[in-house]
């Protein structure tokens, strides 16, 4: 049974108004169900109730290992209902179904890791510090930031809350968290997860409703500590605008246009491979996805009609039917901002290879796996995230092109590089101004590795230790050991 209502202080509620959003299936644009639209009131009540649990509830003053505890159990909770879980993220992402199981899983790992690092906090102790003076002593504490807004994205919708909520979570702080309104099935699931794992009241509630509503509400709310935001740039901004009139705490894990670098000497078979899964995966609806595919010159003819034979192979179709590598796009309104940048391309001097609308669907929001090739470098299609199965090509002549091209980009997320000169590869993925970068491979994430970009692609790192410190203050600690007399007021 899909949840109707919302998750505030440890209960389900209905917005006072009755309003909801439809959940369309964008395989089929059927409405599957109906979601509760929150206000600004029901943001409101959520904060409220995350401060409660943080200044009087015991969330913050529990061990490490009594956090761990609790975040064990969702993990369980998530894991025990995966296949479940699993359908109703097709149902509203389009993703295929074994994608879906793989986000879940990981998901699940997630909170396991950070359970992991919860229990380590409690054997760290504060940092003691050495001092110039010897009359003083003095250490460092970490401490919760406090109450955290987690807004996320619909592209990985309870993976994206897990990278919030866990970290979060471990670090002692409460929690509000504000799904995509086109995908927040999976996100009032994991509150009853938490629900049933027994966390108390107000340590995570889930708001459901619309960016401009509840999720202005939330950025806008005096009564909140950290703003952490993963979306598009152009959100970021309204994001990190409205956190510095309280100078909130904030982290933004925003867009990408992320250059691939093949050199001729590479497998050209794992080369293909490893370019299709770097844009085509999850329908290229990833902030990292690789769409700028930079070929060395010797390679690149080869290479290209390999790519164009491959990707119309992938099978398109529902995400719950056997076999679909490729589903639809999340909803009509990305589905037509894809095939519009598509024909935007193509005015702008590129050639589409292959792709553009998928052929033979009657309904569902399908784009083909998409390759432009002679795509202008100042163009939007290769300056610009599209955000679907659309992949650029060009070639380059040698390593200080490629480097310099791949670099000329307001964003900086992700970067990779297949060469069969391991000392090329290192030189590149150095010389790459990017916060992941990939050596022989595209798009594999790992919870303990750092996650984030430079430039325009954000604020701050997520995953691993470097997420945990997202929701930590770091306190100094000075005390005065010596019985001499400061000396500074004498009568």
């Amino acid at each position: 049974m899909m949840k109707t209502e919302f998750y505030i202080d440890g209960r389900w509620a209905r917005p006072a108004d009755g309003a909801t959003i439809p959940v369309v299936n964008p395989a089929t644009e059927e409405v599957v169900h109906h979601i509760p639209a929150g206000s600004a009131m029901d943001a409101d009540a959520a904060v409220r109730a995350a401060r409660r649990a943080f200044d009087e509830g015991p969330w913050p003053r529990l061990s490490g290992a009594e956090r761990g505890a609790y975040l064990r159990k969702i993990a369980e909770g998530i894991r025990a209902r995966l296949p479940e879980l699993a359908r109703l993220e097709v149902l509203d992402n389009g993703k295929p179904l074994p994608e879906a199981e793989w986000d879940l899983a990981d998901a699940a790992g997630c909170f396991d890791f950070y359970a992991g690092l919860a229990e380590e906090m409690d054997g760290q102790g504060p940092e003691e510090i050495a001092l110039a003076d010897g009359r003083f002593t003095a250490k460092a504490v970490k401490e919760p930031v406090g109450v955290a807004v987690g807004i996320i994205p619909w592209n990985y919708p309870l993976l994206m809350a897990a990278w919030k909520v866990a970290p979060a979570l471990a670090a002692g702080c409460t929690m509000v968290l504000k799904p995509a309104e086109t995908t927040s099935l999976t996100a009032l699931e994991l509150a009853a997860i938490a629900d049933e794992a027994g966390l108390p009241p107000g340590v995570l509630n889930v708001v459901t409703g619309l960016g401009t509503t509840v999720g202005q509400a939330l950025i806008d709310h005096p009564g909140v500590d950290k703003l952490a935001f993963t979306g598009s740039g152009p959100v970021g901004s309204k994001v990190m605008a409205a956190a510095a009139r309280d100078i909130k705490c904030v982290s933004l894990e925003l867009g990408g246009k992320s250059p691939f670098v093949v050199f001729a000497d590479c497998d050209l078979d794992k080369a293909v491979e490893w370019i299709m899964f770097g844009i085509f995966w999850n329908q290229g609806q990833v902030c990292s996805a690789t769409s700028r595919v930079l070929v060395e010159a010797p390679l690149y003819d080869r290479l290209l009609e390999r790519l164009i034979e491959e990707a119309r192979k992938i099978r398109i179709g529902d995400g719950l039917a056997d076999g679909t590598l490729l589903g639809p796009l999340v909803n009509e309104a990305q589905y037509r901002k894809v095939l519009a940048a598509i024909d935007h391309a193509r005015e702008q001097g590129a050639t589409v290879a292959t792709g553009g609308k998928a052929e033979g669907f009657n309904h569902g929001y399908f784009v083909a796996p998409t390759v432009l090739t002679d795509v202008p470098l100042h163009s939007d299609a290769w300056r610009e995230e599209i955000f679907g199965p659309v992949v650029c090509l060009r070639p380059f002549t040698d390593e200080a092109e490629a480097i310099r091209l791949a670099n000329d980009s307001r964003y900086g997320l992700a970067a990779a590089v297949m060469s069969g000169d391991d000392a090329q590869a290192e030189r590149v993925a150095a010389a790459f101004r990017a916060g992941i970068v990939w050596i022989n491979c595209s798009q594999p994430t790992f919870t303990e590795a750092p996650w984030g970009g430079y430039k325009q692609s954000g604020i701050g790192r997520e995953l691993g230790r470097w997420g945990l410190e997202n929701y930590l203050e770091t306190k100094q600690i000075t005390r005065l050991v010596s019985d001499e007399p400061w000396g500074w007021y004498v009568k």
